[in-house]
């Protein structure tokens, strides 16, 4: 059964460790990730070596985060991965990808992802990426984001992606009408597509940082948005934020 909990940051998962569910079709992957966050007390609930098992392990098992290769087996893991989202909107998914700027990976923000890791992730940063998805927040910096989608966003090849053409020229899967914002959360959310942190948005906008998070949590929560990832791309797809602008509209 799909989880029905409205998406979004939720502060109850910021002190509990994560549990993890890892899918790529090679073996050694998925058994040198596993040591690495066991080894740093997140425990690993599972592995799938396909997209297909994927889906089926993460809706039995229900993980916190999951771990997907972008090019997999059966079923292509951005696929795998939007129908994991629509059963279970509450889980965090991490994209996996040998190549810096793969061309999938504004799709598979846009759908729902809350980040990619290079296969040659450190350690540290592995363990470190998996904690920070899990309480809500995206593993890129919004700029890196921001920058991912103005290259991205309306070229040529997104026609070659469904979900890609989707997202770029018809209608999203995320949420278009910004009505339901007040003004100064449509500030605050044009403000993030820029790439700015909460530090940067209360010294902008002259407010205290716990004001922020609050316009930010509403925000999401209006917007059915489960990171800043999300975030940064509906400010751009709604036209809040042009692609190489300086300033907000």
């Amino acid at each position: 059964m799909p989880d029905t909990q409205e998406p979004g940051p939720d502060p109850s998962r910021e002190t509990v460790a994560p549990r993890v569910l890892i899918a790529d079709d090679e073996e050694l992957i998925r058994t040198g990730f596993r040591l690495i966050l066991t080894s740093r007390g997140i425990e690993v609930i599972g592995e799938a070596a396909d997209g297909v098992q994927a889906v089926a392990e993460a809706e039995r098992l229900r993980p916190d985060v999951l771990l997907m290769d972008i090019r997999m087996p059966r079923l292509d893991g951005l696929e795998a991965a939007k129908r994991v989202l629509r059963l279970l909107p509450r889980c965090r998914v991490l994209m996996l990808t040998t190549f810096d700027l793969d061309h999938y990976v504004y799709a598979a923000l846009a759908a729902g992802a809350s980040g990619f890791l290079l296969k040659d992730v450190t350690a540290a940063h592995l363990a470190a990426s998996v904690q920070l998805v899990n309480t809500g927040d995206a593993l890129l910096a919004p700029s890196i984001t921001r920058r991912l989608v103005e290259r991205h966003a309306g070229r040529a090849e997104a026609a070659h992606h469904p979900v890609t053409t989707a997202t770029v020229d018809r209608t999203p899967p995320l949420h278009r009408d910004l009505a339901p914002l007040t003004p100064r959360e449509r500030e605050v959310l044009a403000l993030m597509g820029r790439g700015l942190s909460n530090t940067e948005l209360a010294g902008t906008l002259t407010l205290s940082e716990a004001t922020v998070k609050t316009h930010v949590a509403r925000i999401f929560a209006k917007l059915a948005l489960r990171d800043r990832a999300q975030a940064v791309i509906l400010a751009y797809e709604t036209g809040l934020v042009t692609p190489g602008s300086s300033s907000a509209d």
